[in-house]
């Protein structure tokens, strides 16, 4: 049995629906918060096992010896650390066969705040001395491309990267390869540094905004300070604009366009191209 947590997110959606294109129904669990919004996986078969990261108690028996689980990263970040050893300590207890968890590029040398969680996570799976995998997944085009239709109405792109360069792929990129590391052999106790085939920057992206709505479109660099300043203004908190703007600082840094390549080889196709991610989000 294959067990995927927050499998009703964006990501855990798409590593269900690979691996039932590679497995029997019946050999899919999906750990959730919410039965309802997991309701179409079971109608069509998927054990749905109800769990809250944020409380202990209801992880007791989600997992059984042998199974595989994939622990998706929880949303909420701050409280992801506490979150995540509460699902590993019940993953020991169970005695599963593999954890695997989606991580960040870089691992233990990512220099952006935005890791910290996730090396903690890491090292509390190590401490666990539990078969493990993991999952470095590098940044989402979605990150960008959800916002694609606001970028164009306003005709700018607005960042703090410089010319920084990141290897992005699409979010179905990195669940092909969850699907692949559960689903195949010689994965345990690897990691994989996961990023797109080719990087790019904030002001070819915004190229491509401009080429595939056919409007004007330029890459606005300015100061971390200015950057924070404007997405606090569009309504972020403080603390999730800091992470974002760290983020950039780490884009201009390079840490976000390395070990291309090692992705596209896990899942056997190149990576989806940012032209096909833009066009798709402006078709949307």
């Amino acid at each position: 049995m294959i067990v995927v947590t927050g499998a009703t997110g964006q990501l855990g959606r798409l590593v269900v629906e690979g691996l039932l294109a590679e497995i029997p129904v019946g050999e899919v669990a999906v750990a959730v918060r919410s039965a309802e919004k997991a309701a179409d996986w079971a109608a069509r078969g998927v054990e749905v096992r109800v769990v809250d990261y944020s409380r202990p108690e209801t992880l007791a028996g989600a997992f059984r010896a042998g199974e595989k689980v994939l622990l998706i990263s929880g949303s909420e970040v701050g409280s992801r650390i506490a979150q995540h050893a509460a699902v590993v300590d019940a993953a020991a207890e169970a005695g599963v066969a593999l954890l695997a968890y989606t991580g960040v590029l870089g691992g233990d040398e990512a220099g952006f705040d935005l890791a910290a969680e996730h090396k903690a996570t890491e090292a509390a799976i190590l401490a666990s001395g539990l078969p493990h995998v993991f999952l470095r997944n590098g940044w989402y085009t979605e990150n960008y491309t959800a916002a694609a239709a606001d970028a164009v109405e306003r005709g700018v792109v607005l960042g703090s990267s410089g010319d920084g360069r990141v290897a992005s792929a699409a979010r179905a990129d990195y669940a092909a390869a969850a699907v692949a590391v559960l689903t195949g052999e010689g994965h345990v106790d690897r990691a994989y540094e996961l990023s797109g085939d080719r990087a790019w920057s904030l002001s070819e992206y915004a190229a491509e905004l401009a080429a595939h709505s056919g409007r004007p479109v330029e890459y606005r660099d300015v100061t971390p300070a200015e950057h924070r300043a404007a997405l606090v203004g569009a309504g972020l908190p403080e603390a999730f604009a800091a992470i974002l703007v760290d983020v950039d600082a780490a884009i201009g840094r390079g840490e976000l366009a390395r070990d291309r390549g090692v992705l596209s080889a896990l899942i056997g196709r190149p990576t989806t191209p940012l032209a096909d991610s833009v066009k798709a989000a402006l078709g949307a």
